[in-house]
């Protein structure tokens, strides 16, 4: 998760960003923050909530300058906490830099034991600040490559965005598997960079093109430049992007999002259909393959939950009190559409089960008279290193449990997954050109795709394209902002 945006060469870099962020807050809800630079020096302010409550209008008028990265933060690796706000932002002896990071570094802890060894004193728990320590000690000259130094000792999923006085640096790690993209406003053909697509339609910008894995982009006075540091890999996307994570109005590496999920929910229905009389989404997430479900059973469409939009995302609150207690302020059941009906309610994904169990008897006491629970992706069974707050395996419901005994324990009448084949296929459909046209029948056949390692997987099928080793120190702030 986590969200990061980038503007380079225009006058109102600070509002414009502030906006991006408004656009990306889906992916980080914790901390927001903006780093701007006038040419000769960084200015930046971070603070935790959302965007719209971090930045008053009178502080983002105290942002000076026509270059600006800014952060949602969702936190994985350090505690949610103003030390661990991003961007980063220092002073050292070569000069200013701030660095916002969307992913998660698999050994920081061990860099961070070693910088630690020679001197390096740490601000913050978050595994971002061990790439600025790195470009700290590099012995390279340019910006741009004591950063491609720093991120050649790192392994994980990183994509960031890192700013100078005289430049604006946006770089993705050699898999891909966090997006990236490029684009320009249309008035004054300033770039920007962002996590998703969707930021620039909020500012009048084009999308121009996604970042691609292992490419690092160096914006200055004089233009752009690319350039590509790293060994070229297999390409890993995490896939998961398109079934939960981005907006459904987002196109990330040429894949519509909202078809992707129309195509699993279409997927579903073939795979595991079921009589019913409505098929009802998990909102958000859960709407477009539902849509997909209905369209390809003959099964109406009905909104049998509401969400109240003023509660953030239980999948991302940070404790495991909120998450719960998340679920009844939530969502609330419609029950003139389910009475007496028999429902298939679809959603993107299981986790503890915890969440399922109580939108099943939700539906029940609502008079649901079955309720057939239908989710978009395989069994979740392992935890993600790479940039997602997911529990530990042993937390994990389909790590110990059949799909049988996961039925029983949420009190659905029946429940049924996708599967990992007809999941990837359904994204891969999804894929367009520039003029929104499919490209699936000139892509390879999925069995192609898969051996070349297309997407990451890894929280359903356990194989992780980047080792890890969970270090035995456990990192704790004692340190707090009051």
């Amino acid at each position: 998760m986590c969200g990061v945006f980038g503007i380079y060469g225009h006058p109102e870099a600070a509002n414009l960003t502030y906006l991006g962020l408004h656009a990306l807050q889906h992916r980080g809800q914790e901390s927001a923050g903006i780093v701007t630079s006038d040419g000769t020096q960084l200015s930046a302010f971070r603070g935790m909530g959302h965007v719209i409550d971090v930045f008053p209008p009178d502080q983002i008028a105290r942002l000076r300058g026509d270059v600006a990265i800014g952060h949602v933060r969702y936190s994985t690796a350090g505690g949610s906490m103003l030390k661990n706000a991003q961007p980063i932002a220092v002073d050292y002896a070569r000069g200013s830099m701030a660095l916002a990071h969307n992913g998660n570094l698999t050994n920081a802890e061990a860099l961070r034991e070693k910088l630690e060894a020679r001197g390096s004193i740490f601000q913050s728990t978050s595994d971002t600040e061990v790439i600025v320590h790195l470009c700290a000690i590099s012995t390279q000259r340019a910006s741009e490559d004591r950063l491609a130094d720093a991120l050649s000792q790192v392994q994980g999923a990183y994509s960031l965005v890192c700013l100078t006085p005289s430049s604006l640096i946006a770089v993705r790690d050699p898999l891909g598997i966090r997006p990236l993209c490029l684009g320009k406003l249309r008035d004054t053909g300033a770039l920007v960079i962002a996590s998703e697509p969707i930021s620039f339609d909020l500012i009048d910008a084009d999308y121009v093109r996604d970042i691609e894995p292992g490419e690092m982009v160096i914006i200055e006075r004089s233009g752009l430049r690319s350039m590509r540091p790293f060994q070229e890999q297999p390409h890993r996307t995490c896939i998961f992007e398109y079934v939960y994570f981005a907006r459904p109005d987002s196109n990330l590496d040429g894949v519509s999002v909202y078809e992707a999920r129309k195509n699993l929910g279409r997927a579903l229905a073939e795979e595991h259909p079921v009589e019913a009389d409505v098929v009802v989404p998990v909102p958000d997430s859960g709407v477009p393959a539902t849509i997909g479900y209905a369209e390809a059973s003959g099964i109406p469409f009905e909104l049998g939950l509401v969400r109240s939009h003023y509660v953030g995302r239980t999948f991302i609150e940070p404790q495991q009190s909120i998450r719960h207690f998340g679920v009844r302020l939530k969502l609330n059941p419609v029950s003139a559409t389910l009475r007496g009906k028999r429902v298939i309610v679809v959603d993107d994904s299981i986790v503890r089960g915890t969440t399922s169990r109580k939108i099943v008897k939700m539906l029940r006491d609502a008079g649901a008279r079955e309720v057939h629970l239908r989710i978009s992706s395989p069994p979740t069974q392992w935890p993600c290193y790479y940039g997602i707050d997911t529990p530990t395996r042993g937390e994990l419901i389909a790590s110990t449990h059949s799909v049988d005994e996961i039925n029983q324990y949420i009190t659905s009448d029946s429940l049924a997954y996708l599967s990992l084949e007809r999941m990837q296929d359904a994204v891969i459909r999804a894929h367009t050109d520039a003029t929104g046209r499919s490209t699936y029948r000139s892509l390879p056949v999925v069995g192609q795709l898969l051996q070349t390692g297309a997407f990451c997987h890894a929280c359903w099928t356990g194989d992780y394209p980047i080792p890890f080793v969970p270090h035995p120190r456990q990192r704790q702030m004692r340190l707090l902002d009051v």
